[in-house]
């Protein structure tokens, strides 16, 4: 169940084409549809006209950060999953989401006037330490099988996620906490995602030291033999999953399965190669959030579901085929 068990296959990158167009055509129904009355027919009255109001203030940074987030969480998954070698850890799996959730619920009992850009160093910080704390597990934990890994990381996120919990209750903020822990976009509006950005840029640097990193997945005493410093690659990868993770958190709140789902399935289809897989893995990501999303907003119109709701049903079932595929190509 290593990261680097599968063989690289050659598909052309040409083939992104396609996903390309999907996205194209799921990012004009998620401009389109909502409560309020939009028309890309209205759009021609002028930049002044209230479709263009709703496009710019509303629509339009609701998609760009469901595509933002969805490509740099499923890029972060695809990172853990190299650096742990198993393919069942993502953030959610291995409590770097909920070690972040902790670090914001900290700084808003001590410090709740803190600049957005502060709240996502904390988190960031808090969930490089819960990511480390479940790193220093697995080394002293015998593991039998690769199911094991995901399962102490689930254990240690219920924990962080239960010290979270009595504080929230004990200061009068649990409806507070549930906000940032189910991934919700109904409230992203202009000047309240643009930290996105940030996460997008993460996800690039991944992809520039794509190949470093496939090094590192193969383990400790092949990346050495190779030159190259293992603890310092790790250090630098766990820094963009946690970075990643809090910018999602601090947005829009946890979406889970998203980091474990998308890389497996880039993974079944073109193998491990990290730097082919990268550039699938981030459109993809982005793909699957844009598409939850509008099932979320579609299902009770005008309301809507939050989007972790969705992602959670969809990625837990998901979660499940890929543990009993496991299973049954190791019988």
């Amino acid at each position: 169940m290593a990261a680097s068990g599968r063989a690289p296959r050659t598909i052309s990158h040409a083939w992104l084409a396609l996903p390309l167009l999907l996205t194209a055509a799921l990012v004009a129904l998620s401009v389109a549809i909502g409560a309020g009355d939009f028309s890309f027919a209205g759009l021609l009255a002028g930049a002044g006209s209230t479709d263009w109001q709703l496009l710019v203030v509303s629509r339009l940074p609701r998609t760009l950060a469901l595509l933002l987030a969805g490509m740099s969480l499923a890029v972060a998954g695809l990172i853990m999953q190299m650096l742990v070698r198993n393919r069942f850890v993502e953030p959610s799996t291995a409590g770097t989401i909920e070690a972040a959730t902790l670090g914001v619920l900290a700084l808003a009992l001590l410090a709740p006037d803190t600049p957005v850009f502060g709240k996502m160093l904390v988190a960031a910080a808090f969930a490089m330490a819960g990511t480390f704390l479940f790193l220093g597990l697995l080394r002293r934990i015998p593991l039998r099988s690769p199911y094991l890994v995901p399962l102490v990381g689930l254990i240690l996120g219920g924990v962080i996620q239960a010290v979270t919990t009595f504080f929230a209750f004990r200061y009068d903020m649990l409806q507070t906490l549930h906000a940032w822990t189910v991934g919700d976009f109904s409230g992203v509006l202009r000047g309240r995602y643009e930290l996105l950005w940030l996460g997008a840029v993460l996800a690039f640097a991944a992809w520039v030291a794509a190949d470093r990193f496939t090094v590192a997945g193969m383990g400790q005493q092949f990346t050495t033999n190779l030159g190259l410093n293992y603890k310092r690659l790790t250090f630098y990868g766990l820094l963009i999953v946690s970075a990643i993770s809090a910018v999602v958190v601090v947005t829009a709140g946890s979406i889970p399965f998203l980091g474990l789902i998308v890389p497996n399935v880039v993974s079944i289809l073109f193998g491990d190669n990290m730097r082919r897989s990268v550039p699938w893995v981030a459109l993809l990501g982005g793909l699957f959030v844009l598409a939850c999303d509008i099932i979320g907003r579609l299902v009770v119109y005008p309301y809507e579901i939050p989007i972790g709701t969705v992602v959670g049903i969809i990625g837990g079932a998901l979660f499940l085929f890929l543990l009993l595929r496991g299973r049954s190509r190791e019988a």
